[in-house]
């Protein structure tokens, strides 16, 4: 009896016989297998300069590891960006996909790749997959708004030596569930001793994963607490804390808000100076107005700090022309808005960066300084686009400001569960 019970353990053991599901949620809205293409876009698209990137999207099957490799070893270029947009799907295959990405020194970030040639809101169907997958570039746009990497796919993402994740995307993470091919009908015993075995070597495989990877094990630690059927989406406090994304200022690019009142924003996440939280900011330029163009700032309010704070943006090398003000402090949000001047204007579109200087009087009586770059890649095309949008009825009104702006970064996509 105790020979046929090993005999039994031994034929469950074969390769192949685990595999990592996936809950209904996570499966919709992506392709059934992992999809890999060089994609195009507008200059600066991806970033300063940069205008190619890797799109990696769709679940992450059984045959994902190969094609990838394949895809990889033609890529001249070791250095283009890698986006990510996937449910997750096979975990062993992630962790091959991110080792091979980590030996590659690769750059990943949590993206969406929206192929133009592809019908009008479809990405997914054969006519459009086949041109992802025919090999040659493919033109596209990439947006990071509800972009997700979710699940196995978040160990694939671990595998890049630089990660970035946008204020609008997510990284969500949740315990793997392992399924068995079981053949014949083994003692209930026995196969619980079959399940607890390998659920432990499952989790010394992704501690071990992780570890690599350069991660902290808090990290494991989180995933053993998430159950298979639900979903963390992990905070930028957490980002950070872990060793995943370790920018203290992560930004999102200007991106068009069409509407009866259009206008052009960007979002970003800063940590603040004087501990591991993150703050929330949001600006605005609307539609010009005659002699100048309203832009708008609104931001989280720091509940540990006493009285207003002032917020002063400068762009080009003229520091003398600078604008801002104190915020008006609306429940959560302080919200400023001013006219901007069209030489200001001209100023913003053609520097690298807007130089923010924010002070916040302190409970014992000191001033805390903020200073940052906002990057402003992007803000030229943005800002054209705003100018075909705006009517000559949406330039004249003398009141553009929405009444109750707030900074509104969803961190989980709706797809998500």
């Amino acid at each position: 009896m105790l020979a046929r019970s090993l005999l039994l353990v031994a034929s469950l053991s074969i390769p192949g016989a685990l595999r990592a599901e996936q809950t209904p949620a996570e499966k919709a809205g992506f392709a059934p297998r992992l999809t890999i293409y060089l994609a195009k876009g507008a200059p600066d698209a991806c970033g300063s300069g940069c205008d190619r990137w890797i799109a990696i999207e769709g679940q992450v099957d059984n045959g994902a590891a190969s094609r990838v490799r394949r895809f990889l070893a033609g890529i001249k270029d070791p250095q283009l960006p890698i986006y990510l947009h996937s449910p997750g799907g096979n975990v062993e295959q992630s962790y091959v996909i991110g080792r091979l990405l980590h030996t590659r020194r690769a750059v990943a970030r949590v993206g969406q790749t929206i192929a133009t040639a592809c019908a009008a809101g479809s990405q997914l169907d054969a006519a459009c997959l086949k041109i992802k997958n025919a090999g040659g570039e493919v033109e596209g746009d990439l947006t990071t708004y509800h972009a997700m990497c979710n699940s196995a796919c978040g160990y694939l993402f671990l595998g890049a030596t630089s990660r970035e994740v946008a204020p609008d995307a997510a990284l969500a993470v949740h315990n793997s569930k392992l399924v068995f091919a079981i053949h014949g009908h083994p003692p209930p015993q026995l196969l619980a001793e079959f399940r607890r075995r390998q659920t432990a070597s499952s989790d010394r495989d992704r501690a071990a994963y992780i570890a690599t990877m350069g991660i902290s094990r808090e990290l494991d630690d989180l995933i053993r607490t998430v159950k298979f059927e639900n979903l963390h989406v992990l905070t930028r406090a957490e980002l950070y804390k872990f060793g995943i994304d370790t920018r203290p200022l992560a930004e999102t690019v200007w991106k068009l808000e069409k509407g009866n009142w259009p206008y052009v924003s960007k979002f970003a996440v800063l940590k603040r100076e004087n501990g591991s939280s993150f703050r929330t900011m949001e600006w605005r330029l609307f539609c010009e107005n005659r002699n100048r163009v309203p832009l708008m700032f609104a931001a989280e309010i720091d509940e540990k700090t006493a009285g207003k704070s002032t917020i002063m943006m400068t762009a080009g090398s003229d520091a003398t022309r600078e604008i801002g003000g104190s915020p008006v402090q609306t429940g959560k949000y302080e919200m400023w808005s001013g006219a901007v001047q069209p030489e200001m204007v001209k100023a913003m579109l053609t520097s690298h960066a807007l130089q923010v200087r924010e002070s916040r009087p302190m409970p014992d009586g000191k001033t805390d300084m903020a200073k940052f770059d906002l990057d402003m890649t992007g803000l030229a095309s943005a800002w054209t686009q705003l100018g075909a949008s705006c009517s000559p009825a949406t330039t004249s009104q003398k009141s553009p400001w929405p009444a109750g702006p707030r900074p509104n970064v969803s961190a989980a996509p709706s797809a998500a569960p």
